[in-house]
């Protein structure tokens, strides 16, 4: 027996109603998984307009923690989206001092609270690394 023999011998009305519930939720997955792209593309660039990657990167330490070191050490923290938001906005030292060298991070008044933990969201969703010992 052929699978695709027996398949193109079944009526058409049988089997054109499947292939187009298959392909609408295809179609469904593609536009929703766009979406998302497209909404983690325009965090990336909101954070590249703020100036964020001045500072940071995403594996390594420049001025700033690398944004993989702090997805790590955010892991599990309850309201760490909030605190972290907050310190973007206000700025300042804490934590990553020694990592640093004492550098403040500096503030950012002109962002939303909205705008801001969007893109902490999108720091703590990169990948997880331990940071070295500073």
């Amino acid at each position: 027996m052929n699978p695709f023999h027996d398949a193109a011998r079944r009526r058409p009305e049988t089997w054109t109603g499947r292939a187009s519930a298959r392909f609408a939720s295809g179609a469904l997955a593609l536009i929703l998984a766009a979406g998302a792209h497209a909404a983690m593309h325009s965090e990336r660039a909101l954070m590249t307009q703020a100036g964020c990657f001045s500072c940071h990167a995403v594996r390594v330490r420049k001025v700033g923690p690398a944004f993989s070191w702090i997805a790590y050490r955010s892991r599990g923290q309850r309201g760490a989206v909030a605190r972290l938001a907050h310190k973007v906005i206000t700025g300042g030292t804490g934590y990553w001092a020694a990592w640093t060298y004492d550098t403040p991070m500096a503030a950012h008044p002109d962002l939303s609270i909205t705008r801001a933990e969007a893109m902490v969201r999108w720091v703590l969703a990169r990948p997880r690394i331990k940071p070295p010992a500073p």
